[in-house]
């Protein structure tokens, strides 16, 4: 099976208009235009009946101490945690693709829903649910994509899965709202093979290097999954 896309090149820099925040150079940062992006799929296996999607970061602060914090600075040794970016299930095994902004277009305060879309399409809560909890302006279930925000003061780039997954089962055995630690646990044992793609990005300036150039990417991939994580364009007051 082969996942590909004209929108973000395997192990380069996701573009910053599927993010939801880029830099700014005086408040360090601002909403972006938030588009998902374009992901094609072929050579899928025989007997798949449906298809789930997931996207998520693999390096998000296990602390949020320094997070978004002036004068202060994300350290490269923290340990990292998972943050999820996009649950869909349900994708009929006949569907090729996924257009550019189809799903998302915009940033979109306090959450946005989650009901089955057209062609039986489910879309499970991301990490900004948690994150924006508490947050008066922000709080909401938000379903579906919502792209790339790392800490501003991170002193690392971070690394963001996009993984196809083709499952032997007609329809993904979740009720409700759902997120990726649940996705995950159900269709244990029901799938047929998976592919993935992994784009970077940044906020801080400071943070130099190659992206993905002397790492393996299988052990990139292979990160732990984690249900919990802080990634979020600005710092909230509580």
């Amino acid at each position: 099976m082969k996942l590909y896309s004209d929108s973000i090149t395997d192990g380069q820099p996701i573009p910053s208009e599927f993010a939801f925040c880029v830099p700014d150079p005086e408040s360090h940062v601002r909403l972006g235009a938030n588009r998902n992006p374009h992901l094609a799929w072929s050579d899928l296996p025989a007997g798949t009946q449906s298809l789930v999607f997931i996207c998520h970061d693999s390096d998000v602060p296990s602390r949020s101490d320094d997070v978004n914090q002036e004068g202060r600075r994300v350290p490269a040794d923290l340990p990292r945690v998972d943050f999820t970016h996009w649950v869909l299930v349900d994708l009929k095994p006949d569907r090729n693709g996924i257009a550019a902004g189809e799903f998302c277009s915009e940033v979109t305060a306090r959450g946005k829903p989650g009901l089955e879309g057209r062609d039986g399409i489910r879309h499970g809560i991301n990490g900004y649910t948690d994150w924006f909890a508490g947050d008066d302006q922000m709080a909401g279930d938000y379903y579906g994509y919502d792209g790339p925000c790392p800490p501003w003061n991170d002193s690392i780039i971070h690394h963001y899965h996009f993984t196809l997954y083709a499952l032997d089962l007609p329809r993904c055995p979740v009720e409700g709202r759902f997120d990726r630690e649940q996705v995950l646990s159900a269709i244990q044992g029901h799938i047929l093979a998976q592919a993935s793609i992994v784009g970077t990005y940044k906020i801080n300036p400071d943070v130099k290097g190659v992206e993905l150039g002397g790492l393996d990417l299988s052990r990139v991939r292979a990160r732990a999954v984690r249900s919990d994580g802080f990634d979020a364009c600005r710092h909230r007051e509580h």
